[in-house]
Formats: C-alpha cells, structure tokens, sequence
C-alpha cells in the first residue's frame, strides 16, 4: 500500500476520531478490574513499547501513515500488539509499557504526533491506534496471558495548541529582528539593570552578538510571561491564540462529555488561565551558566521546546482536571499502573518537601481510585529525565501537611544510574565502584566510604526507604528505594548498542540490569539488537525486522533474543535476583588492565537462597582477586566454606566453583560476560 499522505486523508482522520462514538466517550461503571492482590513488582520485567512502532494490526486505522519518514506515522496499532502477545510471552516479559493513548495534536513543524505526547484531548484516545474497545482488549488480553499493563502519562504539559500572538497581528510569525542583540535585553536590561535578574544579564551577555529570532510557537522564556513586543517597544503580556483549523486537526480541546460532571461555568484546557505562558526553556544546553534556581524555575514553569505548553499544575481546577481524566483511564482500561512523563517539570520537592503540590495530590488519588474499584499494588513510577539522584529522589519522598501525610512516587526511572552507572561502567570502562556508590547512595549504606564521597555521590538515603501505601489500598507495599526502574535506553535516548564496534557490550549490561535490585525494563527491540541513535531513529519499526542482522520480524530463533529470553527465565527461576536484598563483594576503584578488570560482584540474599553474581565489564577475561602485587586476595562470599557453587547464567559452560575454607572464591569470567552462581 502506497503512503496515505495528510492532504487527501484528514477528513478521515477526524471521522475517525469523531466516530469513536458512544464508546469512546461513554464512562462504563461495571467493567470488571484485575485484583493483583499477589503481585510482587520485584518480580516483573517491563517491556516497554511504542505503539505506532510496533506493529500494524488494523490497516483501517493507517491514517496519515508515511513509513519510510522517521518523523511520521507508521501505523503500529494496539491491535498489533495484541497480535504478538504470543511473541512477547515466549521473550518472558510480565509487564508492557505502552506509550500514551489520548488524542493528539495531528503534527508540528512537519513532524506527526506518533509517539502520543501531545496531547490535545486527556478523555478520548487516538484514533491512529484504536478506540476505547480495543484498547481494553488489549489489556485484558495481556492480563489473560499473565502481563501487567502500564499507561505512559503525560501531564505537564499538552501539545502545540496555541501561540503567542507577540505583534499582535493574529497569526503564528517566526521572523528574525534586532542587530545582534536580543529585543528584552536592549529594551529592558540596558535600559534598566535593576528590572533584570543576575541570570537575566548572563543571557543578555551571552546573547549580544546574535540575531534574535523571535518564534510565536515557542518564544524564549521569560519570568514575567511572555511579552508583546514590535519595533515600538513591549505592550504587556503577549495574546494567546488558540489555532481554530479543522482541516488539520488543530482544534481547541473538547469540553469533557457529561458523565465527566464539570461545571459548565468551570473554565476547561482551552482557557488560557490554565497555562504558565512564560515560554520554552532556554537554560538546558548550558545550565552551568546559570543559577540553580532560575533553572529550576523555568524547568517547572516553562513551556517545553517544540511548542509545548506548560501546564499551570498549581491551578486547583487543572488538578482535579487531570486526577479526573487518569480516575477515568484507570476505570475504563484497568491499567496496573502508571509511568508517568516529565515529573521533575512539576513541584519542588527538592526545597518544599510537605507542600502537597501537585504530585501529592495526584497519586495518592490514583491509588485510592485503584483501591476503589478494587485493584491492588498500583504502581506509579515517574521520568525524571536528570543524572541529579537527590534531585530525582525527592519525588519518592511523601510529606505531610495541616491536611495529614501524602505520598509522591513508587519509583523512578533510574536516569541517574543511566548516566553514572550503566554508560559509566559498562559503556566508558570507568570503575566498576561507581555502581557500588549508586547503591549507597540511594540506600543510604555504608556513608562514609570515601571513594564514593570524593567522586561526589551523596550519603543517602536518596530515595525514601518505606512504602506509601500498603498493597490492600491501592499502593504497592514496597519502598522506592527497592523499586528503582533500571534500563539501558529508551525512546529519548540512543539505543545502548549505537555507535558500539562490539556488540558482545549488550551482554554484560543486560546481566547487570537482569540480576540488579529494584524492576529491570527493557526497550523493545533491544532483544533483535536494535541500535538506532537519537530521536527518531531510535524508534524503529519491530515489524520490519532486524535488516542488519538479517533477522525477520519478531524473530525467536538467533541467539540475541534467546540470550535476552534466557536471562528473563533465569530470573523468573531465582527468587534471590528477584527480591533479595544486596551485598557488594567486589568492585573496581581503578581503570584499566588488570587481574580484576570490570569486575563487580554481589550477593543477593532471600530467606530462600542465595546468588553471587559476577560481572565483567571490561574487554578482557578477569577474575575476582586482586593482582598479585596488591596481595592477590579473592572476593569473600557469605556461602559456608567448601560449598560447591554451580553457573547457571545462559550461554555459558555451567562451571562450578568451590568456597575455599575462609570463604573466598576466584573466579574467571570472560570479556564482556557474567556468572551468576547458586548452590
């Protein structure tokens, strides 16, 4: 089938949105919810998927569908993942992540809305994938085949909905004004140093020898909201505009429908009040150069780049907006839980940890909306796209008000460990230490070692170390610092292999991510050696297959889907790498070639056994004793002497080890590899 292009096929497209009809826009009260009460999230392995790359199932939904433009639609749909449950099955996941289902804005500077994270309408779903039937089809489709369903949650922000009229002439302009200097910084700054902050004046200065581009979809930041402005001078907050075009589907949000019950006096997403219309961040790319807070303040505050509006998340009416659009989601597809999208752009916990804000507000009524319609161990875990780990970790910590104690986040994605921990030691080669670190960090163990303190990790804890709710109302039962959601890559970052010579790399890391406390996910793709570099490209179609390694679409018969499928299993078989807690026994302080090279090494400890895991991050065999001239000592293990110790991590030779009668054991482990032994 030729591309369907957005000239001939918008009029579809909004039939298709319109036509979801009753279904789509009526509120079931008696749809029956998965209970969960034994789920244990320690125990899952998340997959996390992007619908539209996945797989097509349905052809009459390919609605402005352009396969061969990464920026566009493709056409992968939740009946297309429906169809590979029985693929996913066989891999051994237990829990999918799918992106967003809301409707969104169609496009934007050329690029479509594939990935779901403009929203236009938080209460009807996008027609490119389905309706409101088939998505619960989905969900209980994958409940059937024992996998938890988590909905990818945005509520920061909504897509490009409107722009800032600046000139005032009642259309969307970019154009290009000043000699040299930026319009704020000549007419204020200079005019008037006191009317401009320290932060302000570096931007100024740092600005002064290029042309301005002024942007009405995504004007700079600016603290007192964007301005209108012509060669005159300002002429105060600039109009917002929303845009009115049907024939693109850039329309207004809808009012909610009636069983929603919002006042009809109540304003709704297409009142300007309901936004902070101070403009896109501008610090990102250079943050050194600024303050802390004035990066936080427009982190929270400001419009992401690209259009994207900042929603006024201290609005009472947008809260309870917002909690009634996800209440509503939970009741209608029976979600497991919720990862929830750009969570350090809302509140302050890091300097307000009892203000409610927010986050207080919102998931503690997403657990008690579980808990009503009777679903236990809602899990909510959020993006906090940063390597700060106290920064991130303060929105895992609850407060307490004149209103009583609140909860935040179960969990985070463990951006931190991403940066300084999988990319560091796995990617980088740096000492295998700084996992070690990570963990004492965000455990709040062992304080004072000093290696850790002089390369700058914080004494912890850094994530809170006792559960929200119990399981019985709506929470999880377990703490954050137990939960951490630990990947590799994902749809905003370079898939792990990109840019890598040697493929055997994916290994090591992925024993690590498979053996590591706290809930492993993985990117989909990533089990057919998947290596795309950034956006889009690292949001490949799994239905195309593998071209460079040859391998068809959902291919379960190479060695790299096997590899990932066996280390899934052999967690499943292991209750210790599922739930046990963790002892280091060996990490690297030092770079380079030696008898230890790469290796780290821990324990997990469960009342029902015990694993020492065994990694090797480096490019050489190594073994966990220290070279010879430093004593040549080998790593200890809590394993009664003479224990006989037997590997059983897939793809390798089944050795055993015997404990020596102090309790050390050596052993050899190959490049790029891993043992995890048992008795």
């Amino acid at each position: 089938m030729p591309p369907m292009r957005t000239s001939s096929l918008l009029p579809l497209l909004l039939a298709a949105a319109a036509c979801g009809g009753a279904s789509d826009l009526e509120h079931p009260t008696d749809s029956p919810h998965q209970r969960n009460a034994n789920v244990d999230w320690r125990d899952q392995v998340i997959y996390q998927i992007m619908i539209d790359r996945f797989a097509n199932g349905d052809p009459n939904n390919d609605i402005n569908v352009e396969p061969s433009v990464p920026g566009r639609y493709h056409g992968g749909d939740w009946q297309g993942v429906i169809d590979h449950l029985d693929y996913l099955e066989k891999l051994g996941v237990t829990a999918l992540w799918i992106s967003p289902v809301v409707k969104n804005t169609e496009e934007d500077a050329g690029f479509a809305s594939y990935h779901g994270y403009w929203t236009q309408d938080f209460l009807r779903p996008n027609a490119h994938f389905g309706d409101v039937t088939k998505l619960r089809e989905l969900v209980d489709k994958a409940h059937a085949k024992g996998m938890l369903v988590i909905l990818d949650v945005v509520t920061n922000h909504m897509g490009q909905l409107f722009y800032y009229d600046i000139n005032g002439n009642g259309q969307p302009d970019d154009t290009l004004s000043g000699a040299g200097f930026g319009h704020t910084c000549l007419q204020i700054c200079q005019q008037n140093p006191a009317a401009c902050s320290a932060d302000e004046q570096i931007y100024c200065d740092k600005g002064s020898n290029y042309l301005e581009r002024i942007i009405e979809w995504d004007p700079d930041y600016d603290p007192r909201g964007v301005q209108g402005w012509t060669s005159l001078g300002f002429s105060g907050a600039a109009d917002v505009r929303f845009t009115d075009w049907p024939d693109k589907n850039r329309t207004p949000p809808s009012r909610p429908p009636e069983w929603f019950g919002w006042p009809d006096d109540k304003a709704w997403f297409d009142d300007k009040s309901w936004y902070n219309r101070r403009g896109r961040v501008y610090v990102w790319w250079h943050e050194a150069d600024y303050s802390k807070e004035f990066v936080r303040e427009q982190e929270t505050k400001g419009d992401f780049p690209g259009g994207l509006k900042d929603l006024d998340t201290d609005n009472r009416d947008v809260q309870d907006a917002l909690i009634g659009s996800f209440k509503y989601w939970i009741d209608i597809a029976d979600f497991d839980g919720f990862r929830i999208d750009t969570v350090k752009h809302i509140d302050r916990p890091e300097i307000a940890p009892n203000l409610r804000g927010f986050w207080g507000r919102f998931t503690d009524a997403m657990r008690e909306e579980a808990h009503r319609v009777g679903k236990d161990n809602f899990f909510i875990f959020g993006e906090g796209f940063d390597g700060n780990d106290e920064l991130i970790g303060s929105y895992t910590f609850g407060g307490k008000d004149a209103d009583g104690a609140f909860g935040r986040f179960d969990s985070m994605f463990y951006f931190s460990q991403k940066y300084r921990g999988i990319d560091a030691v796995f990617g980088q080669s740096q000492p295998t230490k700084n996992l070690e670190c990570l963990y004492n960090s965000r455990t709040g163990t062992n304080p004072t070692d000093p290696f850790c303190a002089a390369n700058g990790y914080p004494q912890g804890p850094t994530y809170q170390t006792t559960p929200h709710k119990a399981s019985a109302d709506g929470g999880i039962g377990l703490p954050p610092s137990q939960v951490m959601v630990n990947f590799l890559d994902n749809h905003d970052l370079p898939r792990f292999l990109f840019g890598k010579s040697d493929p055997a790399i994916l290994r090591s890391a992925l024993a690590y991510l498979l053996t590591w406390d706290g809930i492993p996910c993985i990117y989909y793709g990533t089990e057919q050696q998947f290596a795309g570099g950034v956006d889009p490209k690292n949001r490949e179609d799994m239905f195309l297959g593998n071209p460079q390694k040859d391998y068809a679409p959902f291919a379960t018969d190479h060695e790299d889907f096997q590899l990932v499928s066996g280390m899934i299993q052999m967690r499943k078989d292991h209750v210790a790498l599922r739930r046990g807690t963790v002892k280091t026994v060996w990490s690297t302080t030092l770079a380079g070639a030696r008898r230890d090279a790469g290796i780290f090494a821990f324990e997990r400890v469960d009342p029902m056994e015990t694993a020492l895991v065994v990694l090797n991050a480096s490019d050489q065999t190594s073994e966990s004793c220290t070279p010879t001239a430093e004593g040549g000592a080998c790593l200890k293990t809590s394993f009664p002497p003479g224990t006989t110790l037997k590997d059983v991590m897939p793809g390798t030779d089944g050795k055993t080890f015997k404990v020596g009668a102090d309790g050390s054991v050596a052993v050899m482990v190959g490049p790029r590899s891993a043992r995890v032994l048992t008795k």
